[in-house]
């Protein structure tokens, strides 16, 4: 009993440590690129870490192959450097077997949606309480600049020296299909923002996807400059918040309204519409996220960023954990070696 007491008191004395971001920046000189927005997305997530209040060793980050696979040598917490692709594979045996551990899932769009695309729409789908960022510099970087399944058609690369003829994924549209409960999406140079919504998919319990904007320098640089950037920003973004309308422009005096299913862009400033005509977003509505989603690749309408989706589903390790009780309380805990040997056996002489 004693043992069980000191173990109960060690877990609440962890538990009750304040910690700051620094905590959370391990002892690895960071080898990003100078200039390279990943340095963003690890500063973020520093910071948003202590307001969790979960135990540094309750915490786990799980990597692949690609520049933001590094991610788990520069967080001082437990981490686990993957092969291409299998990330969330790793994530969900891990999640499913320690359900008590906060796991993250760090990877990009060519680790995550082209070799890893089919583990990455089975986590999804099975609503496995982890929490995923997608790096998302529509280039595959770490190999030195090849066309990556998020970069836009017509891309010259040199894998696609006369352009790209692939049509490119939509990472929110294809996290939404794959039956996603929390969908979001932010950018490297909007911290604050980033902060929100990383600390809204920690919270979140199922499977949360966040797709990050982030900036290649040396091999795609300025992709997304024309939502990153003071002057371009108001008229090129529309920042969704539940309940709110979707008002966009330098003087606030543009907005999005429904034609039937469709988005469209009305103005505020000539007193044809009001902000009553407005969309309201409500991050509950499935049928609304696939709507925002699929403005993505719409010149004619500013890119959304923000909570597409935030719903509750039955996350799958609990519904495992539920069958194997159910299980051992039905037929006992069992025995493997008996298990092993039961059934039809042979022996092959």
């Amino acid at each position: 009993m004693s043992n069980l007491v000191n173990e109960v008191v060690n877990q609440s004395t962890v538990a009750s440590v304040k910690y700051t971001a620094k905590d959370f920046g391990s002892d690895q000189d960071v080898r990003w690129c100078p200039g390279c927005g990943d340095y963003s997305v690890l500063a973020q997530v520093q910071r948003v870490l202590p307001d969790m209040n979960v135990p540094k060793e309750k915490i786990v980050f799980v990597s692949g192959i690609g520049c933001s696979s590094r991610f788990p040598y520069y967080m001082n917490t437990y981490g686990f450097h993957g092969i291409h692709g299998r990330a969330t594979a790793i994530a969900s045996g891990l999640k499913i077997a320690r359900p008590d551990l906060m796991v993250w899932v760090v990877t990009g769009d060519g680790d995550g949606l082209s070799i890893g695309g089919n583990h990455m729409i089975h986590i999804l789908r099975r609503n496995i309480d982890v929490n995923i960022l997608l790096f998302n510099n529509q280039i595959y970087g770490l190999t030195k600049g090849q066309y990556s399944p998020t970069s836009e058609m017509g891309k010259i690369t040199k894998s696609s020296p006369y352009g790209s003829v692939d049509m490119p994924f939509n990472p929110a549209s294809l996290a939404l299909g794959s039956g996603g409960t929390f969908v979001a999406r932010s950018m490297d140079r909007d911290p604050k923002h980033m902060q929100s919504v990383i600390k809204r998919a920690a919270e979140h319990k199922g499977t949360s996807f966040v797709e990050v904007y982030q900036n290649c320098n040396v091999f795609n640089d300025g992709a997304f400059f024309s939502f990153t950037e003071k002057e371009s920003k108001p008229n090129t973004t529309v920042f969704l918040e539940h309940g709110k309308p979707l008002i966009f422009g330098k003087e606030n005096d543009k907005g999005i309204k429904l034609d039937g299913f469709s988005p469209v862009v009305v103005s505020l400033k000539d007193g044809s519409h009001s902000v009553n005509d407005l969309l309201v977003h409500n991050e509950k509505d499935s049928t609304l996220a696939f709507i925002l989603a699929n403005m993505t690749y719409n010149h004619e309408l500013p890119r959304p960023f923000g909570i597409f989706l935030s719903i509750d589903r039955p996350r799958y390790e609990d519904e495992t954990t539920k069958q194997i009780d159910s299980a051992i309380s039905k037929r006992g805990k069992g025995q493997l070696e008996k298990l092993l040997n039961s059934g039809d056996t042979w022996v092959i002489q």
